[in-house]
C-alpha cells in the first residue's frame, strides 16, 4: 500500500489573508482577527476592551463599514456591536457577548483554477491508496473536488471523510481511501482539553481502517499550531501540548493492541525541535524520512524551498509498519521552488507561483501491508 500526507492549502476557496504572495502579507490581519474574536467572546467588555476593539477594527479596515476591509468583515447578525455616528468616529455600544450576536469573519476568495487542477495532478501522480489531506475546506468540497476533477481524470477514491475542526478559517484535516481500504470507524479529538482550553488547533482525527487483506490500520491526521502569528513562546507551548496529547493517544492505541499506526500531517516544526519532542523523541514512532529506501530528491524539507528548516510535514510509523516499508519520497512537482520556480522541477502547467498546487510537497510511504 502507499500512504500519503498532503497539505493542499484549500481546494476551491481560501481566506484572502492566507492567499497572499507571502505569509507575511496577511499575518497581521490574521493576528488581529484572532485577537478581536477573543475579546468579542467575553461576557463583559471593559473600557480597555472597547478601546482595543476599536483599534483592531481600524487595523482590519472595518471601522467605517462592516465590509470595508480587504481581509475581514464584521457580521452583526442580531443587535449591534458598534455605531458609526455621522459626525465621525466609532463607538462600541455592546457591553458584552449577550448584547449582540455576531463576529468578525475572514473574507474568502476563489483558489486559482490552475492551482486546483495541479492539486489534482499531484494526487493523481502520487497515486496513494490512503491519503491524508490537510487544509481542506469541508467534506462537500472534498467530494466536489473528487467527483468533478479527480474522477474524470481517472483517479477514484471509495471513501472520503472530513470532520470539522476547531479552526474557523476552513482548514480542516480529511482522508480519502481507495476501494478495499475500508474505514471502519473514526474518532474526533476536537474537544480534548488542557487546563480548560482545547488542545488541537484543528483536530487529531483518528481513522480506523481495514486493509484488503484484513489487517487493521490506524491513521492519526494532524495539523499543529503554526508559527505564523502569536508569540514564538506561545506557539511552541501549544505545539508541545499537541504533540504530548498525540503521544498519549498513540500510547493508548498501542496499549489496546494496535500495531499498525501512522501519525501523519503538518506538524509545523522540525524533527529536532523541543515542541515535537514528546512525539518524535519520546515514542517508538519512526519518521519515514529516516528509512534507507526513502528518497527526498536531494532536499530534506517539505515546504517552500524545502531546506532542512522547512521539514514540517510527516509520516511517523509504528515499529510494525516501519519494518514493512519498501519505499517513500517527497514529491515536489506541485511546488513553485524559489523566486523563479527553478530550484527543482515542477509540472509544466505551472507558469507562476500562484498556479502552484501548494507550498507543501506530498510525502509518501510505501508499505508491504496489503
Amino acid at each position: 500500500m502507499k500512504l500519503a500526507s498532503y497539505n493542499v492549502e484549500n481546494l476551491f476557496q481560501r481566506a484572502v489573508a492566507m492567499n497572499q504572495p507571502s505569509l507575511a502579507d496577511g499575518r497581521e490581519a490574521l493576528k488581529a482577527h484572532a485577537e478581536i474574536n477573543g475579546i468579542l467572546n467575553k461576557s463583559t467588555y471593559s473600557t480597555s476592551d472597547k478601546k482595543r476593539i476599536v483599534t483592531l477594527m481600524k487595523a482590519l479596515g472595518i471601522d467605517k463599514k462592516d465590509d470595508g476591509g480587504k481581509f475581514a468583515i464584521l457580521r452583526q447578525n442580531r443587535g449591534h456591536l458598534v455605531k458609526r455616528p455621522q459626525s465621525g468616529g466609532l463607538e462600541v455600544v455592546a457591553n458584552g457577548r449577550t448584547d449582540w450576536i455576531g463576529f468578525v469573519d475572514l473574507k474568502v476568495e476563489a483558489v486559482n483554477e490552475v492551482a486546483t487542477r495541479m492539486t489534482a495532478k499531484v494526487i493523481r501522480t502520487v497515486n496513494a491508496d490512503v491519503i491524508g489531506l490537510i487544509e481542506a475546506e469541508s467534506r462537500p468540497s472534498l467530494i466536489r473536488f473528487h467527483d468533478n476533477i479527480l474522477k474524470p481524470g481517472g483517479t477514484t477514491y471509495q471513501q472520503i471523510m472530513l470532520i470539522d475542526g476547531n479552526d474557523d478559517r476552513g482548514i480542516d484535516v480529511g482522508i480519502m481511501t481507495r476501494n478495499g481500504f475500508n474505514l471502519e470507524f473514526m474518532r474526533s479529538h476536537v474537544d480534548d482539553a488542557d487546563g480548560g482550553k482545547r488542545i488541537f488547533s484543528r483536530d487529531c482525527a483518528e481513522y480506523h481502517l481495514v486493509t484488503p487483506s484484513g489487517k487493521p490500520l490506524v491513521i492519526l491526521i494532524n495539523h499543529f499550531k503554526s508559527k505564523g502569528f502569536g508569540s514564538q513562546a506561545d506557539s511552541n507551548k501549544k505545539r508541545k501540548t499537541q504533540a504530548a496529547r498525540v503521544k498519549a493517544i498513540y500510547d493508548d492505541l498501542v496499549a489496546g493492541g494496535a500495531k499498525n499506526v501512522a501519525v501523519i500531517g503538518d506538524l509545523n516544526d522540525t524533527p529536532d525541535s523541543d515542541p515535537l519532542g514528546p512525539l518524535i523523541q519520546n515514542t517508538n514512532l519512526k519518521d519515514i524520512a529516516t528509512h534507507p529506501s526513502f528518497n527526498d530528491n536531494g532536499r530534506p524539507g517539505t515546504f517552500g524551498n524545502s531546506t532542512a528548516t522547512n521539514k514540517i510535514d510527516y509520516i511517523l510509523l509504528s515499529p510494525d509498519l516501519f519494518q514493512k516499508v519498501i519505499g517513500g519520497e517527497i514529491f515536489r512537482m506541485g511546488i513553485w521552488g524559489g523566486t523563479n520556480g527553478t530550484l527543482f522541477p515542477h509540472f509544466p502547467e505551472i507558469t507562476k507561483a500562484a498556479e502552484a498546487a501548494s507550498d507543501h510537497a506530498t510525502i509518501t510511504a510505501e508499505i508491504n501491508l496489503t
